[in-house]
C-alpha cells in the first residue's frame, strides 16, 4: 500500500471545521455510528471511525465521506492507468488530548510515524495520503489532518474489498500517542500552498 503525507496550509487550500451542525461524537455516542450515512452505506468504514475514536486512539474524528472518485484520481504506481473501479473515503483526524494540533509540525510528525507503521503494510491497489490542514474546533484554532484512503480494482466488489483491506491496515496502525508538545522536526515534506505557519 502506498502511503504518503503534506503540508496543505494558506493559499486558499480548505480549512477543516470540525465542530460543524452534523457532528456526531462517537467517542461519546459509538452506538450513534448508525447515524452516518457513509458508515452506513459502508461497514468498514464505520470499523475505522470505531477504532479512531476508541479508547486506544489519541484522536476523534470530524467528517467522513465515501465516493467513487474518476479513476485516475489515485492511481497506483506501475499498474493500468484505467483500473476498472475505484473506491475512496476521507477522515478528518484531530487530537484527543488539545482539540487541535498546536503547531503544523506536531501534525506533520505524526503523519510521518503513521506513514512509517503503513510502510512494510501490503494491500493490493490502494493508498492512503494524509494532509494537514488549518482547522477549527470551537475556539481552539491549529491544525489536524485529513487521511484519504482510495483502492482500485477490475470490478465494484474488488475495489471494496481492497478498500476495507486498506481501512483494517490503516486502523491497525494508529500510532498510540501524539507526539511530545515541546519537540519537533524539521519539514521537508511536500507543500500545495503556503503562508505564515509560524
Amino acid at each position: 500500500m502506498l502511503a504518503d503525507w503534506e503540508v496543505e496550509i494558506g493559499g486558499g487550500a480548505p480549512v477543516i471545521e470540525a465542530l460543524w451542525p452534523g457532528f456526531i461524537n462517537l467517542r461519546r455516542s459509538p452506538e450513534r455510528i448508525g447515524e452516518i450515512h457513509e458508515a452506513a452505506a459502508f461497514p468498514p468504514l464505520a470499523a475505522l471511525l470505531l477504532a479512531l475514536n476508541g479508547p486506544a486512539s489519541p484522536l476523534w474524528t470530524a467528517k467522513c465521506d465515501l465516493w467513487q472518485p474518476e479513476p485516475d484520481r489515485f492511481p497506483e504506481p506501475d499498474s493500468d492507468p484505467a483500473p476498472g473501479f475505484t473506491l475512496a473515503c476521507y477522515v478528518d483526524l484531530l487530537p484527543l488530548d488539545t482539540r487541535v494540533f498546536a503547531h503544523w509540525q506536531l501534525a506533520e510528525r505524526f503523519c510521518r510515524e503513521w506513514v512509517a507503521l503503513l510502510d512494510p503494510v501490503s494491500v493490493p491497489q490502494a493508498q492512503v495520503e494524509l494532509i494537514v490542514r488549518q482547522a477549527i474546533a470551537a475556539d481552539a484554532e491549529g491544525f489536524a489532518i485529513t487521511a484519504y484512503l482510495a483502492a482500485t480494482g477490475p470490478d465494484q466488489p474488488a475495489a471494496a474489498a481492497n478498500l476495507t483491506a486498506a481501512l483494517v491496515a490503516f486502523a491497525c496502525a494508529i500510532p498510540a500517542n501524539l507526539p511530545p508538545k515541546s519537540r519537533y522536526q524539521s519539514y521537508n515534506g511536500k507543500v500545495r500552498a503556503s503562508s505564515s505557519i509560524g
